[in-house]
């Protein structure tokens, strides 16, 4: 348990360090980070670092997919982990 929780404090803050840095070279027209990465470090657990990131530093807040995806890919993780966790008990 010790380990997924260091495992999801990396992966949220490696995410919201991604969107910072994403959103700084954007600005500065430099080169940019693949759509595809920001959305699979949501997938694999930083989706919470997203979600803040987006709204920190202002940076993908209108496209659709960002919009409703990192949501929704939380919302799909919280479910996961409330199922994982509730079996257990049954």
């Amino acid at each position: 348990m010790k380990l997924l929780i260091l495992y999801l404090v990396i992966v949220n803050t490696v995410s919201f360090v991604m969107y910072g840095i994403d959103k700084r070279n954007a600005s500065r027209k430099r080169w940019r980070t693949p759509e595809v990465h920001l959305l699979g470090i949501a997938v694999a657990g930083g989706s919470l670092g997203a979600w803040a990131g987006m709204y920190t530093f202002r940076h993908k807040t209108r496209h659709l997919k960002f919009k409703y995806g990192i949501p929704v890919i939380g919302v799909l993780q919280v479910g996961m982990a409330v199922y994982y966790f509730l079996s257990e008990f049954i």
